[in-house]
């Protein structure tokens, strides 16, 4: 028999789950109280006037009205003890009881719930006192800009500051004024993506939904005040499914087994607020009910009778009634609030073309909404739910988006980038991405293509292109292939690239950029079939592409692939002249029963073998070129270890091996269980090949590590560790093999390639680590070239680590370098370690970003001191304080005293807009444009009492041409900044340059006579040679 149903609440959320529930033919009528316009009349569906606040009356018109259930979707309503009262009375009732509710409406209760059962959760604390609250606020080593009200007449659910000064006047505000609770919680502002992962729950059994994001700030881009939220999309599929199994067994299966474990056992909709750090999957918060608008876009998903999983839930058999989704479905919601929110907002607007929304096949769900005379007004706050259903989340963003904007009141207010974030992720693998830089299509001139000849198209059968010269195309067939699948990669060489054309030569990159795509497509047991290839450059070079073009041709050649061509493109300024990227799509098949098994396979037991190749290549080269800049080589010099016949451009830019025509025949013998490249590094490319369940060690003294990977070790100061998981360190490719086929595999390559036996796979390592390399300290050291050795020591001694300089940077909330700054100090083998930040204004762009990166910050205003020496001196303690041996600054705007400067003379850097002399009174980027300077640029440069030229680190020189205006010159000289400030910092902190007694810059003496360019690009140097130092700051 048929039931009446009473759902308790007026939201969005409200509509949707009478809306849903109302489909069930097992509901006969649908009670909402107090509803909205949405739920007045329609159909199965009515609102009524029942008192919700008195559980006494909401009782008897449950006997009244012979209500079989009852859904409650205010959480304060639970956590008052409506489920108690109503199933006291013999109400059927779907919610948790009262204490278990606290999870939600109690924040400290819920963040001692997650520390007693050990789960993941921003640092916190509850304080009864503003004062304490406040104390601890500015206090703290990290961001607690979190600030949740607590206590019984506690409304608001969170305030997300932006500064710390906002976290104490939310705190004021709600303590003094007792505006929404008698406590406050405050916690760590964590960063990151957030998700909503709810489930339904009997207690026993946890049924996850799939997850949602929901999109909190008012306003486009994530600006303006938190709300409760102003959208939300569902699925998201940027999630894992491995990802979500583990929210599901670590967080919410977790959280319901302790609540029964602690006599709380939870019926009811469980919603948990994620955030994936860096750190991991962390908790935010806790819903007790659907939240919204994330019940929106879940519900509309949901393939069963929600009526039939409620009562499950009830029953405690939701084990026999498993809710089921909608499969390639992808819904989202927009919300429409009124003016003024999420403040007091404006009410009795007549909304208009809510039926034409309906006709597009959208559902708009109410909220905020009344009916007066037949029309329906707003009343406040979100005032509607447009929610959209399609196949992917393109079309169901494009047609929600249709639905409010056919949908009027005034002043309405909604946000056009729900969903936005999904879909860049989405996109971003389909995207053509440079290690170093995009370029985008609206920034480019398509000026021609490579020359489709025979050449170039290679010799495999297949591959062809039309007369035009528009498309390629590629006969499958013609290929014999019965029953394949097609595999693709696309890869792009960065910075390699740039140190090739340092080095003007280009003859190796098309091998390299062939070898990488071909190497990822064996991974896959896959033969490759075609190739093309994309360069951007600043102006095009004839002979370049024609040397890039024969290499990579070559290259297709040698790895049996056709070369279809390659696009050209010409990118505008400010890219330089002769610079260029390059990236390459390599498409390959395999039949479908012989694609490598994957990461299931490898065992304990199994056996690592290593392929031999002495490239290096991606990231690598980042660290590779800071190396560079310190060292006394440079890429003409003779290479480390040789007789002068080969230089160290020429071993750096040793191609990669192509491994498909040696190991296709072996990979499709079944022997192998899985290969990968290790052209991101020797760990990483291993860990591609493990299940989480094993292990590997290795040992590096079973394989030959080529001279070059002992130079970079000792001359830029890397551990062992760095060295693994930065460069293959001479291993190109590892392969996973059973151990009883181990030396059969390997003879079999070794007919053709350099390989070894390099490791094994084991049981889980308890050391935190999932890969182990043993000896390769010592093995880095035997493969150092001969001069870099000490011959007089008898025993091989570990590499000991040069001590990092102690660096703070002053900041004023006008430089953009601190992230740069940050990223340089942090790369492997960086002599820099940022251990201050200090800013003479609160609440300042750079003091969050230092301390998201976990760097100390401090507040030292420059208001509350009488004299800039008494400032001055409070900076001194501080710095003193931290030990700090070398000072940034980054848009530092106040003025050092003269006592400061003489103190840490030689130990300031800083960075002006202008090259030397500088320019002091003017617009450093008007100045160049009037007086028709044809360089501009940037200095780093030692901050002394009286500037002077000599004292410039490092300059990056900027062309300004007669179109540029001022607002595009100053945004160069902004980036050209971000580049030249970090590498000065590294000179500097090395020790190879540093401030001589008469105030000009000095260099290592064994540092190379640079040449023009470069001396343009490092500043002025003197001849003086550094006298022996105990350490960096002893002298001269």
């Amino acid at each position: 028999m048929a039931e009446r149903v009473l759902v308790v609440g007026s939201g969005g959320r409200e509509h949707a789950l009478a809306w849903k529930l109302a489909q069930s033919p097992h509901v006969k009528h649908v009670f909402v109280a107090p509803g909205n316009a949405g739920t007045a009349g329609h159909g199965k569906i009515s609102n009524s006037a029942v008192l919700v606040s008195n559980h006494t009356i909401v009782t008897q018109f449950c006997k009244d009205h012979n209500i079989g259930l009852v859904v409650v979707g205010p959480e304060a309503l639970l956590a008052a003890g409506i489920v108690d009262d109503l199933r006291a009375a013999g109400v059927r009732c779907f919610g948790p009881w009262a204490r278990a509710a606290q999870l939600a409406s109690d924040s400290s209760s819920s963040k001692a719930f997650l520390e007693r059962h050990g789960m993941p959760t921003a640092r916190w604390r509850a304080f009864s006192t503003p004062q304490e609250a406040c104390r601890f606020i500015t206090s703290t080593d990290f961001p607690a800009r979190v600030v949740r009200a607590r206590g019984p007449a506690a409304r608001k659910e969170v305030t997300i500051a932006a500064s710390k000064e906002e976290a104490c006047r939310a705190v004021q505000e709600i303590m003094q004024d007792r505006m929404f609770g008698e406590m406050v919680v405050i916690e760590e502002l964590l960063q990151g993506e957030e998700l909503s992962c709810s489930c339904f729950t009997d207690g026993v059994t946890v049924a996850s939904m799939p997850p949602a994001q929901p999109h909190k700030r008012l306003l486009d881009g994530e600006q303006g005040p938190t709300t409760a939220g102003m959208g939300a999309y569902c699925p998201v599929p940027q999630v894992p499914e491995a990802l979500l199994e583990q929210i599901r067994s670590a967080i919410l299966q977790h959280v319901v087994d302790s609540l029964r474990q602690e006599g709380a056992a939870y019926v009811g909709v469980l919603q948990t607020g994620l955030m994936l750090t860096k750190e991991g999957v962390k908790i935010l918060n806790f819903k007790c009910q659907f939240g919204d608008p994330q019940c929106q876009v879940i519900l509309p998903l949901l393939k069963n009778d929600f009526y039939e999983v409620i009562q499950a839930a009830i029953d405690g058999k939701l084990c026999s009634c498993m809710p089921a989704w909608l499969e390639n479905r992808t819904a989202v919601c927009v919300v429409m609030a009124s003016p003024g929110y999420p403040g007091d907002s404006d009410k009795g607007m007549e909304v208009t073309g809510l039926l034409q929304a309906k006709e597009l096949g959208l559902q708009v769900f109410h909220g905020g909404t009344v009916l007066k005379d037949g029309r329906v007004v707003t009343s406040g706050g979100r005032v509607l739910s447009v929610t959209a259903v399609r196949q992917d989340l393109m079309e169901a963003l494009g047609e929600a988006n249709k639905g409010v904007a056919t949908i009027h009141f005034q002043g309405a207010t909604f946000r056009r980038d729900i969903g936005r974030r999904g879909l860049r992720l989405l996109r971003q693998p389909l995207a053509l991405v440079f290690k170093d830089r995009q370029v985008g299509a609206g920034s480019r001139e398509v000026l021609g293509r490579l020359p489709q000849t025979p050449a170039v198209r290679g010799t495999r059968a297949g591959g062809r292109s039309d007369r035009g010269g528009f498309a390629a195309f590629f006969d499958l067939k013609a290929s014999g292939y019965d029953d394949p699948i097609l595999v693709s990669q696309t890869k792009g060489l960065g910075p390699k690239l740039q140190v090739a054309q340092v080095c003007k030569r280009h003859d190796t990159i098309g091998q390299d950029l062939v070898a990488l795509c071909v190497n990822d497509l064996l991974a896959q047991g896959a033969e490759p079939l075609f190739f093309l290839s994309h360069l951007a450059c600043g102006k095009l070079d004839a002979e370049v592409m024609e040397t890039i073009k024969e290499g990579i041709a070559e290259a297709c050649r040698s790895a049996g692939c056709a070369f279809l061509g390659g696009e050209v493109t010409e990118v505008a300024a400010p890219c330089p002249p002769g610079h260029c990227a390059l990236a390459g799509f390599a498409v390959g098949a395999v039949e479908r029963g012989q694609r490598l098994p994957g990461l299931q396979r490898a065992e304990e037991g199994d056996a690592l073998l290593g392929l031999g190749s002495a490239a290096i290549h991606g990231r690598a080269f980042g660290v590779v070129r800071r190396i560079l800049l310190t060292s006394s080589l440079h890429c003409s010099s003779p290479a480390p270890g040789s007789c002068g016949d080969t230089t160290l451009g020429d071993v750096l830019l040793t191609p990669g091996k192509m491994f498909s025509p040696a190991l296709l025949p072996v990979l499709r013998s079944g022997h192998v269980k899985g290969f990968a490249p290790t052209a991101e590094g020797l760990l990483g490319g291993i860990s591609r090949l493990l299940p989480e369940h094993v292990s590997a060690v290795l040992d590096a003294l079973s394989w030959k590590i080529p001279e070059i990977f002992g130079w970079l070790y000792k001359e830029g100061n890397l551990s062992a560790e760095e060295m693994a998981q930065t460069f293959p360190c001479g291993i190109g490719a590892v392969l996973v093999v059973q151990k009883e086929l181990a030396q059969h595999v390997l003879q079999d390559i070794q007919r053709q390639q350099e390989a070894w036996l390099i490791g094994k796979v084991v049981a889980p390592c308890h050391t935190g680590s999932h890969i182990e390399v043993e000896n390769l300290a010592e093995a880095l050291q035997l493969s150092s070239p001969q001069q870099l050795l000490d011959t007089s020591t008898a025993e091989i001694q570990p590499q000991p680590r040069k001590r990092k300089v102690k660096v703070a940077v002053l900041v004023s909330g006008a430089g953009t370098a601190l992230p740069a700054l940050i990223g340089s100090a942090r790369e492997p083998g960086s002599c820099a370690q940022l251990v201050l930040v200090i800013s003479n204004r609160p609440g300042v762009q750079e003091l969050r970003s230092a301390a998201r990166a976990g760097i100390p910050t401090r507040v030292i205003d420059h208001k509350l001191y009488g004299s800039r020496s008494e400032f001055d001196s409070t900076i001194d303690r501080v710095l003193e304080e931290f030990s700090v041996e070398l000072i940034c600054l980054s848009g530092f705007m106040r003025v050092l005293s003269s006592p400061f400067l003489r103190k840490w003379k030689g130990k300031i850097l800083n960075a002006s807009p202008s090259l030397f002399p500088l320019i002091k009174d003017g617009n450093a980027q008007q100045e160049p444009l009037e007086s028709g300077f044809k360089v501009t640029g940037c200095t780093v440069h030692f901050v002394l009492e009286e500037p002077g030229a000599g004292a410039a680190i490092r300059r990056e020189p900027l062309p300004a041409g007669p179109g540029d205006t001022e607002a595009a010159l100053g945004e160069r000289l902004q980036e050209a900044e971000l580049r030249a400030f970090p590498l000065a910092l590294q000179l500097v902190a090395s020790g190879a340059a540093w401030l001589g007694p008469h105030g000009r810059t000095c260099w290592r003496r064994e540092r190379r006579r640079l040449s023009p360019e470069e001396e343009q690009g490092r500043g002025a140097a003197s001849a003086e040679e550094p006298p022996e130092r105990e350490g960096l700051w002893a002298g001269p």
